[in-house]
């Protein structure tokens, strides 16, 4: 910063800045941590040696919080992409299946929502389409705190579910299947080329389950961009032009994500790569019947605690996945 010409270039300082800004938290969170370790051996330390079994207890109390904050920035040391800092958008859709793969989708929102909770970031339901009887037929969800996208990026593919079906009256299990993919939230659309003649914007009313207008007004919005074909929409506010501001942060990731696929140039070629939502394609398997078992096919890894899972407890994938690609290579 201190360079000859530097100031010269507002963006590009700006950009320093940022990237400063956010290393010096994470060095004086590591040295933190250190203190507070430093602090606890010398509180163990003392303890032992005047033989004082409750401070040794508050000592053990305190080591499990250290252990999981050194582990949270530890993981966080693993995000080195050029987005990983941002913001995300993830998106599900169930499989072919009908109500037992809407249903699926539907549990895998409550999954990550539950992630988002505990880990104190913010959401924000950009669009949920319900199901006919049951589950989601698609939703967009904001995810709003540091890293976001960095450690969601993982999760994103095809994730499978084996169960008894609660839908099928002859209690035979059945397989499901829903697509996870996870987009940066862009701050600085930069050379992104948006032309306000290349996008049709349409409103109308937003609907709920079964398909009853739940707002008298047409407040909701979609947005199609026509030299590529993407369509997203927004029907979660009230506000017209709040539900516009969202559908559009949606269509900025969705061209951001485009533009940095140099084999996808038009939206079918990236269509037509995509995995099929389907058997054989899955990074994750959830069995819950005959046996419980959550198994990443991409790394391996497994828990036996499936509702501990489905509670929000991934952060193992998670781990893993990001130790495999540590070289800073896009999600799948």
């Amino acid at each position: 910063m201190a360079e000859a010409g530097f100031w010269g270039n507002p963006e590009r300082a700006q950009t320093v800045g940022k990237d400063i800004s956010s290393l010096k938290k994470v060095i004086e969170r590591w040295r933190a941590l250190n203190q507070q370790m430093d602090d606890l051996m010398t509180l163990a330390t003392l303890a032992e040696e005047e033989e004082d079994a409750e401070t040794v207890a508050e000592v053990e109390r305190a080591i499990g919080p250290l252990r999981r904050e050194i582990d949270a920035l530890e993981l966080q040391s693993l995000l080195s992409g050029p987005d990983d800092a941002n913001n995300a958008i993830l998106s599900i859709h169930p499989g072919a299946g009908g109500t037992e793969s809407q249903d699926w989708a539907q549990m895998l929102m409550r999954m990550y929502l539950r992630w988002i909770e505990m880990h104190g970031y913010a959401s924000d339901v950009l669009d949920l389409q319900p199901g006919e009887e049951a589950g989601i037929k698609s939703v967009d969800i904001e995810v709003t705190g540091p890293y976001a996208y960095g450690y969601l990026k993982a999760e994103a593919g095809v994730h499978r579910l084996v169960r008894i079906s609660p839908y099928d009256a002859n209690h035979r299990r059945h397989t499901s299947f829903a697509s996870v993919s996870v987009l940066p939230e862009i701050e600085d659309p930069g050379d992104i080329a948006l032309n306000e003649a290349d996008l049709k914007i349409d409103t109308f009313r937003a609907s709920g389950a079964g398909g009853q207008h739940v707002n008298k007004t047409s407040s909701a919005v979609r947005i199609t961009h026509l030299p590529t074909g993407i369509v997203v929409q927004c029907q979660s506010e009230r506000s017209q032009h709040r539900n516009r501001e969202s559908a559009m942060k949606l269509l900025m990731a969705k061209l951001y994500q485009l533009q940095h696929e140099e084999l996808r140039k038009k939206v079918e070629a990236m269509e037509a790569q995509k995995k099929e939502i389907a058997w054989g394609s899955q990074i994750r398997s959830y069995v819950f019947h005959p046996y419980t078992l959550v198994k990443d096919h991409r790394t391996g890894e497994e828990a036996g605690n499936i509702q501990a899972v489905m509670d929000g407890e991934i952060d193992r994938f998670i781990r893993a996945f990001l130790s495999q690609n540590r070289d800073g290579k896009p999600a799948v």
